[in-house]
């Protein structure tokens, strides 16, 4: 039986086509549970290869956070660096950044090789500081740029104050290869791509049980049966009931982007920076769309909400960091949940033979996705074994509500630390300032007085004061003293 298409709006992309639920049986070679950046990625790379492939979908095609994020494509993980140093060593590390920049490159490359429609590219993103941190920002850079082959430029206070106009930012860390996309025509694209390739999409059609066991592995949906040698699990926080177990090894965290009103001329004033702009403790995310729109990133929050509660909160936000563009109108607000994982690393890997997980990628969804995708389609059709790189990031329980509370009251703390430290920062930076105000002014008195005195020192207590020396003609000069005492020793005087 083929599928239905007609031609329908679906969720946030205008104009997406229809796609039909699974209403009879069906054999394949590959189930993909979830229709997302990973699972999308998983279906095209897999009927490239030759495998018959099925994507079940709950609700629609890139509903949630696969089709809600600013679009920031660059190399790296949720965890720091540094972090994952320590974790796997040097040499695994090397491999596993290698595999998140290869996960870049793939968008890109699918993006424009493919021409996707409306993907709005745009090059370069900023990581700025919001603490005058030099030394942390030189040693990041070595890392960077020596042991992990990544393209970086370091900017100076003046330079990133040049192309973002606040003095909100310090140091910045630039990377020329990083772009951005427009996410939700980026996963349609891939839906649309995957079906050519010969994958079968079905959306709203929602796993009710899954049994893994034996050579072919059996799902049941409300209205059919579908068999398959691989399933491969890409619903992350929304697998469900099915598989309640691996959706609570992930923390739910919700984010909501605000698209502003035109700004015109304002916002060229503000910023002249095109590409992506994110400060270093996760707070502020934002960038220019549209040519004179603003898309800025709420703070993240381990609870739903309604998006346009959130839409005064990021308003203030953007008056705070900059203060010339005032109270911004805001023509739209977007959001959706990631998962994110006690360790910050993605689930990537072989649960049981012929089941799959690709699920907690957090907050560098999007290479991190399509490696995902690449790295299990080549696993199950070539054998490829570099899933195991990340085995040592085992499953752990996320800690359900009581770890999604403190998960949020370690967001309000992290939040309210940034901003303590970057108050301090930019007060120390203000005393600095008018020291060397201070000295400059002192400077040019003593330039313009020709002299230099040095400073009187007021005795301490109980010590005498000194004496003002006499007038030149009552002073004794030290030959006269002589010649004095001859007189007393020969009895002339």
């Amino acid at each position: 039986m083929a599928e239905t298409l007609t031609s329908a709006t679906n969720g946030p992309d205008d104009g997406a086509p229809f796609r039909s639920r699974l209403s009879f049986d069906l054999d394949v070679d590959i189930c993909v549970v979830g229709a997302g950046l990973a699972g999308l990625t998983v279906a095209l790379e897999a009927a490239r290869l030759g495998a018959s492939v099925a994507v079940l979908e709950g609700r629609h095609v890139g509903w949630n956070a696969s089709g809600n994020q600013l679009g920031t494509v660059m190399p790296g993980y949720s965890l720091p660096i540094g972090e994952l140093i320590e974790r796997v060593g040097l040499e695994d590390a090397r491999e596993l950044w290698s595999l998140s920049k290869q996960g870049a490159d793939y968008i890109r490359s699918v993006a424009n090789e493919e021409a996707m429609p409306g993907i709005a590219l745009s090059e370069g993103a900023l990581e700025v500081s919001n603490v005058d941190a030099g030394e942390t920002l030189i040693s990041r850079l070595q890392t960077l740029s020596e042991d992990f082959e990544t393209e970086v430029e370091g900017w100076q206070v003046d330079r990133v104050r040049d192309r973002i106009r606040t003095g909100r930012y310090f140091h910045g860390i630039y990377y020329p290869r990083a772009f951005q996309i427009d996410g939700r025509k980026y996963v349609h694209g891939l839906a649309a791509l995957a079906r050519k390739a010969g994958a079968r999409i079905f959306e709203d059609t929602p796993v009710v049980s899954i049994d893994p066991s034996g050579i072919r592995k059996r799902i049941v949906t409300p209205s059919a049966r579908l068999r398959a040698s691989h399933i491969v699990l890409a619903g992350n926080i929304h697998l469900g009931t099915p598989l309640r177990r691996l959706s609570e090894t992930l923390l739910p965290v919700w984010r909501y982007a605000a698209v502003t009103e035109p700004l015109g001329e304002r916002l060229a004033d503000a910023i002249t920076f095109s590409g992506s702009v994110s400060d270093s403790d996760g707070v502020d995310h934002f960038r220019i769309v549209d040519g004179d729109r603003l898309m800025w990133a709420s703070p993240e929050t381990t609870w739903d909400a309604r998006p346009r509660r959130f839409g005064p909160a990021i308003q203030q936000r953007i008056a705070t960091v900059f203060p010339n563009l005032g109270k911004v109108a805001i023509s739209e607000i977007f959001g959706g949940a990631v998962g994110v994982t006690v360790h910050g690393m993605p689930q990537i890997g072989q649960l049981r033979k012929g089941l799959w997980v690709a699920s907690g990628f957090g907050r560098q969804g999007l290479n991190t996705s399509a490696m995902a995708g690449q790295l299990i389609a080549r696993s199950i059709l070539w054998g490829d074994e570099r899933w195991r790189l990340f085995s040592p990031f085992e499953l752990v329980w996320a800690g359900g509500t009581t770890g999604r509370v403190a998960g949020h009251l370690i967001g309000m703390w992290g939040r309210g630390r940034a901003a303590a430290a970057g108050a301090l920062a930019r007060y120390r930076e203000g005393a600095r300032a008018k020291e060397r105000i201070r000295e400059a002014r002192v400077a040019e008195a003593n330039r313009q007085a020709g002299t230099r005195l040095p400073p009187r020192r007021r005795p301490p207590p109980g010590e005498p004061r000194p004496q003002p020396p006499a007038p030149a003609e009552m002073q004794e000069t030290p030959l006269a003293a002589s010649q004095e005492s001859e007189r007393i020793r020969d009895g002339s005087v």
